[in-house]
């Protein structure tokens, strides 16, 4: 079992970005440039390591291999976007490694791409990048290639990439080690428990209850697969419910939507591990959420009352006690008036990013609007 953390300082360490691993300070998915840029490394990594995995690190400077961290980023629909637009599409996994110098709220995310023999090429443009595009790594460059040319297979990655994979093996240490510094030190006013299952695998999980319609919901959840160094759940705005057996673990996560401070919670995700006596896991993911209807005579009042505070934000004029209170539930709002037909308030949304930056508690509130609507459906039009 690998220490993702472990890996990805040993990449860190031995190796600028080459043929099977590049570095990101952070990934936009929001927009059609941000994706482009994503699949174009996807694309080039895959098709020059077919016999090995390759990698892609998110959060680090570029220029000197600071980890600075970024958002957690749920991977659950990622694979959806490879296969929308990449014939032959490898496999993915995004992952959420926690490292102690950051703060809880920011992670490095680890990219994996899983070898495959044939070669990948983009079957849809997107961006800048036309159709039946070819794209493979030299050294630590990304390049398209022209679409008859026949590409070699290369292996000469494979023996490095297993080293290091080797080296990065878990052990008891490491394991003890992110058990007490989860239990006694990032949560330890938090209530946080663990779990062990199959004799093998650790959980570790932290939460503030709140009673809300008579059910029992945990806020500020972190939840991390200890034995992989793996943060399988963070929100600083959720309500999540947590079961268990000796096989599984389950978490349900529920979006608060409402209008006129009356919220309801509704189930968005559910997300199920399932552990087995050979030391293999498996994670399921199934969207549980159907959007709620809104009177849309209120809607269209609402979407035209957002348009005229990011106006007034954008002319930098002040805003009454009741712009500032709509202001708060802007993301939220626009959110409900996406999710009842009204196509333009994403985008809206994601226009609004910079104006919102200034305020923290909006711009959180942001983040996990995008979050949600990323879970729902990647827009890949």
């Amino acid at each position: 079992m690998i220490n993702k953390r472990l890996l990805i300082k040993n990449l860190l360490a031995h190796h600028d970005e080459n043929s099977f691993y590049d570095k990101k300070r952070q990934l936009n998915l929001h927009t059609r440039e941000g994706k482009s840029k994503f699949l174009k490394h996807i694309c080039a990594l895959s098709n020059s390591n077919p016999a090995n995995n390759s990698y892609i690190v998110v959060g680090v400077e570029d220029q000197d291999n600071a980890i600075v961290g970024d958002d957690f980023f749920d991977d659950s629909r990622i694979q959806n976007l490879v296969n929308a637009y990449l014939e032959n599409p490898p496999l993915i996994q995004y992952e959420n490694v926690p490292f102690p110098n950051l703060s809880k709220d920011k992670v490095i995310g680890l990219v994996t791409i899983k070898p495959k023999n044939k070669i990948s090429r983009f079957k849809k443009g997107i961006h800048t990048i036309p159709a039946n595009s070819i794209f493979i790594r030299q050294g630590s460059n990304t390049m398209p290639v022209e679409a008859e040319t026949k590409i070699e297979k290369n292996y000469q990655n494979t023996e490095t990439v297993i080293g290091i994979e080797n080296s990065s093996r878990n052990s008891i240490g490491y394991t003890l080690d992110g058990v007490f510094d989860f239990m006694n030190f990032r949560h330890k006013d938090m209530d946080p428990k663990y779990k062990v299952f199959k004799e093998l695998f650790v959980i570790c999980w932290a939460g503030i209850p709140k009673k809300t319609h008579d059910k029992i919901f945990l806020s500020r959840v972190d939840i991390e697969l200890i034995n992989e160094q793996i943060k399988l759940f963070y929100s600083a705005q959720d309500a999540v419910t947590i079961t268990y057996n000796e096989d599984s673990f389950t978490i349900i996560e529920y979006v608060p939507l409402g209008l006129n401070d009356q919220t309801s919670y509704y189930p968005l995700e559910q997300k199920k591990i399932y552990f087995y006596d050979n030391g293999y896991y498996k994670i399921e993911t199934q969207m549980l959420f159907q959007p709620p209807e809104f009177n849309k005579k209120v809607l269209f009042h609402i979407y035209n009352s957002n348009l005229a505070l990011l106006n007034k934000l954008k002319k930098n004029t002040s805003l009454s006690e009741r712009e500032r209170r709509d202001l708060h539930n802007l993301p939220s709002t626009f959110m409900i008036c996406y999710l009842n037909g009204f196509e333009d308030a994403k985008d809206k949304l994601i226009d609004a990013k910079s104006l919102l930056k200034p305020f923290p508690r909006i711009y959180l509130s942001f983040k996990e609007a995008m979050r949600i609507l990323r879970k729902m459906k990647y827009d890949v039009q």
